[in-house]
């Protein structure tokens, strides 16, 4: 199999609010996709309690931003997970606990591979799950990640809480972003 790019979009948090910052992180999201779009929607990083609101939210912006494009939504299980991977165009990891997300993504041993070729979008916790090494407040502080993204991802960006980046790795793009800005990476895999 040749190479194909995986296109990553990683998005500093609060996603669900309606605005422009917002809308156009959902259009890129939806940039080259076909026609008909199948998006996976990944909640682990959220509350069970949550779940039905999460889906309401993260479905209505992609909605709103659709252009002329007919949108296919399913939430992803963890039992079938990799499963439902290979059938759709886009994996949109949702916010929540980046611990709780990584321990859920840490048992599929081929994730990378599944992505591969996908269109991957996360927001906070999803967002930091991809790259090297994370900030994350709730996980106190640096912590590692997934890899896929070879950075140092710091969601919730704002200069009050520049001190936090003490832990994060020198060698390693830090990408800061917050609330609504996104990031775009093409990796080769």
């Amino acid at each position: 199999m040749g190479t194909m790019k995986t296109k990553y979009i990683l998005h500093g948090g609060s996603a669900q609010h309606v605005n422009e910052g917002n809308d156009l992180f959902y259009r890129e999201i939806l940039n080259n996709t076909p026609n008909k779009v199948r998006i996976l929607l990944v909640h682990f990083a959220g509350t069970k309690e949550k779940e039905a609101v999460n889906y309401q939210r993260d479905s209505s912006q992609f909605l709103r931003n659709k252009g002329n494009k007919e949108l296919t939504f399913e939430v992803a299980e963890k039992s079938q997970f990799l499963e439902q991977v290979k059938n759709v165009d886009v994996v949109y990891f949702g916010g929540g606990t980046t611990v709780n997300l990584m321990n859920a993504l840490s048992k599929y041993k081929n994730l990378k591979e599944a992505l591969r070729g996908k269109i991957v979008a996360g927001e906070s916790a999803g967002a930091n799950s991809f790259c090297s090494y994370c900030y994350s407040k709730s996980g106190g502080g640096v912590i590692k990640c997934l890899g896929f993204v070879p950075v140092f991802m710091f969601p919730h960006y704002d200069k009050g809480n520049e001190a936090d980046l003490s832990g994060a790795p020198s060698n390693l793009e830090r990408v800061l972003l917050s609330n609504y800005q996104f990031r775009i990476f093409e990796i080769q895999s």
